[in-house]
């Protein structure tokens, strides 16, 4: 049976959690439930994430799709029978819910136009098969009414989406670290060779600096649980109990821990290695630590793999062998994220993608040269045809006195001649009306 708002986290849709604050009682060691807050929501990094939170909030409003969340097993999920009990839901509901993806599809094409505006300036070319990807969460071909369809797609994104995600963030963290590498070789290079010397040396006191820190029990052992009991609950150690444990940091009183709980119980582990006021120590690192380490405990714990610690999954945890490891949990600094090798493809990839950009450079200085040279042509074209037709003007209004009785010859205008005498008239005489035979 999938668990009210926790049958959605199975599919990393758990987004809308009431945290139930939690006081301990220092005298007697038990948890005190406090009075609710109001809700508060898990990010969980998607592209689509508020778009999927408000589309899980209205459908837990409506009392059937609730009753068949609660009813529902995983397979009724991924296979698409719950998306078809939208047929179902309350007519505001539906309606809501068709306003929501009209704003999610203004969104998405707001962000699209400045993508494409963004990426013309800078002369790159558009890939648009990864901008269909940024649609494929609803069904875009029909944008006025949320549909069976569009929740089908939105929960077989999210699930697929979120099992990525981890991931996609380890990625990243790697490209990080290689970047940071290299930029701090090519720092050397540019160094003088006592500047050289001196800045290796500072790396490497910074690097033993950063190494020595108390020892970091393993996550989820006993010795990394009973040291949040004692660290943050204020409690003896020597009570350690799990159960009480479990209760105490289940936050919203759902009997699962999700990842975001299980995450926080590791801060105090965290903060032997990472201080955010020591240059030595990068907060980037810290969050990729804490991935890790939840991501331990998840393999070790979720025993059915829905994302989730139940309460009888954790119990079952502290029973283990591996419960009492003793051993020290090896950090980043112990486990090396890329090989020299790995570092080499990335610089060679970082160097061809600089030539790439360095030639569309110069591709694009050239197009911009032969539009200026044809601008000037263009520019010269249009003044000659301007010159032309002043010319041609002028010719035309000389015509048009020419052929005016009576005008008055200035200066600069041709003299008229009399008829059968090619001798022109002296200046300020008139020509005279000559009489012709025949003719009174």
């Amino acid at each position: 049976m999938v668990r009210g708002r926790g049958g959605l986290v199975l599919l990393g849709l758990w987004l809308c959690v009431h945290s139930v604050p939690i006081s301990v009682d220092k005298s007697t060691g038990k948890p005190e439930v406090e009075d609710l807050e109001p809700p508060r929501s898990t990010d969980t990094g998607l592209h689509y994430d508020r778009y999927l939170r408000e589309v899980i909030e209205f459908l837990e409003k409506d009392p059937h799709f609730r009753e068949k969340l609660k009813n529902a097993n995983m397979d009724d999920i991924k296979q698409g029978k719950l998306s078809k009990e939208l047929n179902f839901v309350q007519h505001n509901f539906r309606s809501k819910l068709d306003e929501l993806k009209r704003e999610e599809i203004n969104r998405l094409r707001m962000l699209i136009k400045a993508k494409h505006d963004t990426e013309e300036q800078n002369g790159q070319t558009m890939d648009h098969q990864a901008l269909l990807k940024q649609f494929e969460h609803l069904n875009h071909m029909n944008p006025h009414t949320f549909e069976v369809d569009d929740l089908d797609r939105l929960i077989q994104s999210a699930t697929r989406d979120l099992e990525n995600f981890d991931k996609e963030r380890h990625d990243e963290f790697k490209r990080y670290e290689m970047m940071k590498e290299h930029e701090r070789r090519e720092r050397l290079k540019a160094m003088s060779e006592d500047d050289r010397k001196k800045a290796e040396q500072q790396y490497e006191e910074m690097k033993k600096k950063h190494a020595d820190h108390p020892k970091v029990n393993h996550p989820g052992s006993e010795d990394q649980l009973k040291e949040v009991w004692q660290e943050t609950d204020g409690l003896d150690p020597e009570d350690f109990d799990p159960k009480t444990f479990f209760k105490m940091h289940d936050s919203n009183g759902d009997g699962f821990f999700d990842e975001s709980e299980l995450e926080a119980l590791f801060t105090k582990e965290l903060e032997k290695v990472y201080n955010p006021e020591n240059e030595e120590d990068d907060m980037v690192e810290m969050e990729e630590e804490r991935l890790r380490m939840k991501e331990h405990v998840m393999n070790e714990v979720d025993t059915n793999k829905d994302r989730l610690v139940s309460f009888s999954e954790f119990m079952a945890a502290t029973k283990k062998e591996d419960f009492y490891e003793k051993d020290e949990w090896e950090t980043l600094d112990q486990n090396p994220m890329y090989t020299e090798e790995e570092l080499r493809e990335y610089e060679q990839h970082l160097a061809n993608e600089e030539s790439d950009i360095s030639k569309k450079s110069v591709e694009l200085q050239k197009q911009r040269e032969e539009l200026e040279r044809q601008q000037e042509e263009l520019n010269a074209q249009k003044l000659g045809l301007k010159q032309a037709m002043e010319e041609m003007e002028k010719i035309k209004s000389q015509k048009a006195e020419i052929k005016q009785p009576g005008s008055v010859v200035t200066e600069g205008q041709a003299t008229p001649v009399i008829p059968g005498n090619s001798q022109p008239l002296p200046p300020g005489h008139q020509q005279q009306d000559v009489p012709v035979p025949g003719h009174s």
